[in-house]
């Protein structure tokens, strides 16, 4: 900051003091709530939506004395008791505290009678932000079961529902602190991302572990820790080469949000606030048949009573979620955003929504969750796709559920035609209705499905070829704590036991899975070969930003190659009881006569016309 910027900061603070020594008592009297509580200068937009909520705000007049900031316009809801100021500011404004003067509309001499601080700070200055991309591999965690590494955060006064450990859906105390104190294992596991389920506040009676229903959207939940806190995790995985993906929703907030006693408008909440669910049809969004009534039924519809459905057609609330959204990435530094529910908001907005902020910030990532197992639905969505009705988004990937669901077709269906490795090879066969498949997140399992291992039956041998699959193929691959760990849901498929406890995170835990320490010979063999895995992955650029080329499946083995201009790698899955001998010469299309291969993970060169694959086995070999 230069001296003239400081000094005026400096200025502004004092001057502010002063005011508020004659008429403190007045301006925190009639305020309840600032969103956003501050904001910064030279953003790529340069005016900013200020919602404030207070005591009867319509019938007082906003003013504002700053120099380079004006308001450029006020709306008033249906509620008396909301003012969305529109403040411009100029690329010449000053960073410091602006005094947001409130006047009494009803008096001749505009008698001020009270004032509100908003605060303009210098940008944070990031070199060399990246989004998360193919090079990566993403670590997702659920934060109330992971770690608790602050005991005293555990239960808050403020919040409704409290620290029960028993308790499959409850509350188990897992936290910020408890992920920071982890970083450095998750970054020798290989891992270069995290993703957080949302840890925005959620202060609901029951289930507000899983952070889904949004009560505050501008505070961290106080059980997980602070915002600061937050971006303290943000940057510490940074310094130890690991981005942050944050888990956010714009379809829907909790029904205990402080606005649900005082909506700032009649359509801020679809069916006008009443519970209608919707009916999940998610191809009457792009059905050129499909009944209006039937689109609005799927859109505008509630998931649960708890949750009700926010109304993005309403151009109050949707510049203030799109705002929220650029105030969180500009506030922690993050490096992508994972959108919750992404078709289940209004389909305009979501374009304009995701524009917005790609055209702010053009490094950046986002993955929406399309829970569809057809590749056309999700290529609806995409940035760049080109759609018969001209919708178009900036969207840059999704979750990619119909590779994993092809997956796990070839490994739990009876064997068949299909079930040899074909579905799999033929859904990465309709990538040509995607403008980015390369940018897709892929994964064995997540949240809100059983665990890969459970899917699996508990066949350490199939979940092996998952694991060497997802880091492989083309996309970013995404896996779920404990996966490392063989942890599993067999027995109970609800989603709180889905969501277990990772072990080792809390005190007294019997088996420590940071350490290693009372697992398994075959979990711990299974943790050191991920480990082995996605650290040799880490500099392997062909699985990065190689094509992909992959030979028809035969005899329960399906292989592909990954290849750019510095490397090539073979992968091999064999799915069959019996050892697999290849004749390498049948790959010839790709190894054009080459015939010496290296195992990185097991640690072997061979020169060889025949390599020998055992049963249920899985390699990578890099192709010299």
């Amino acid at each position: 900051m230069n001296m003239k910027r400081a000094f005026r900061s400096l200025l502004g603070v004092i001057i502010l003091a002063g005011s508020f020594l004659i008429s403190s008592a007045q301006a925190q009297s009639f305020v309840d709530h600032v969103d956003p509580p501050f904001w910064w200068l030279d953003m790529p937009m340069d005016t900013v939506q200020i919602m404030i909520h207070g005591d009867r705000l319509a019938q007082l007049a906003p003013v504002v004395d700053y120099p380079g900031v004006s308001i450029a316009r006020v709306v008033h809801g249906d509620s008396p008791n909301y003012a969305f100021i529109y403040l411009k500011i100029e690329r010449d404004a000053e960073p410091g505290v602006v005094a947001i003067q409130w006047r009494d509309a009803t008096d001749r001499r505009g008698k001020t009678v009270g004032r509100t601080p908003f605060e303009l700070l210098d940008r944070a200055q990031r070199e060399n932000q990246q989004g998360y991309n193919a090079s990566d591999a993403i670590y997702l965690i659920t934060p109330d079961r992971f770690s608790n590494g602050d005991e005293s955060n555990d239960n808050q006064q403020s919040c409704i529902e409290k620290l029960n450990r028993d308790d499959d859906h409850g509350r188990h105390g897992g936290d910020l602190e408890g992920i920071r104190m982890h970083l450095d294992y998750l970054s020798e596991m290989g891992f270069t991302a995290i993703w957080l389920n949302p840890i925005l506040e959620n202060n609901q009676p029951q289930w507000s572990y899983h952070g889904y229903a949004t009560t505050d959207y501008y505070h961290v939940d106080p059980r997980f820790g602070t915002n600061e806190a937050y971006r303290q995790l943000v940057d510490e995985s940074s310094a130890v080469g690991m981005k942050v993906i944050m888990d956010m929703i714009m379809n829907h907030c909790g029904s205990e949000h402080w606005w649900m006693k005082d909506l700032p408008t009649a359509d801020w909440i679809n069916h006008e606030g009443v519970f209608s669910p919707t009916t999940h049809r998610r191809t009457t969004l792009r059905d050129p048949y499909a009944a209006k009534s039937d689109v609005l039924g799927f859109s505008d519809g509630w998931f649960v009573k708890e949750m009700p459905d926010l109304n993005q057609r309403q151009p109050l609330l949707a510049d203030y979620l799109i705002q929220n959204t650029i105030w969180w990435i500009e506030y922690l530094g993050i490096s992508g955003i994972r959108m919750d529910t992404y078709p289940y908001s209004d389909k305009d907005f979501m374009a304009r929504w995701s524009c917005e902020v790609m055209n702010a910030y053009p490094w950046f990532n986002i993955c929406g969750e399309e829970w569809s197992l057809n590749p056309a639905v999700l290529a609806y969505w995409q940035a760049d796709q080109v759609n018969s009705d001209g919708y178009g988004s900036c969207l840059p990937g999704l979750l990619d559920f119909p590779l994993h669901h092809a997956f796990m077709q070839c490994l739990t269906e009876e064997e068949s035609w299909h079930s040899d490795w074909v579905r799999l090879y033929e859904m990465l066969g309709n990538d040509f209705l995607y403008a980015h498949p390369f940018n897709h997140v892929i994964f064995p399992d997540n949240h809100d499905m059983s665990r890969v291992h459970t899917q699996l039956g508990d066949d350490v041998r199939k979940t092996r070829l998952a694991l060497y699959f997802f880091a492989t193929t083309r996309g970013i691959p995404q896996f779920y704590y404990g996966t490392e760990l063989l942890m599993s849901n067999t027995g109970d498929d609800s989603h709180g036991n889905i969501r277990s406890d990772f072990p080792g995170g809390w005190a007294g835990d019997e088996v420590n899975g940071f350490a290693g320490d009372g697992l398994s010979p075959i979990e711990k063999a299974f943790q050191d070969e991920v480990r082995k895995l996605l650290n040799w992955r880490k500099s392997a650029t062909a699985i990065h930003q190689g094509q992909l080329t992959h030979f028809v499946p035969k005899s329960g083995a399906y292989v592909y190659f990954r290849e750019n201009e510095e490397q090539t790698v073979m992968v091999v899955l064999n799915k069959s009881d019996e050892a697999l001998v290849m004749d390498v010469a049948e790959y010839d299309e790709v190894l054009a006569g080459r015939r010496q291969f290296s195992d990185p993970i097991n640690g072997w060169t061979a020169k060889a016309d025949s390599i020998q694959i055992a049963p249920w086995g899985a390699h990578v070999f890099e192709v010299d």
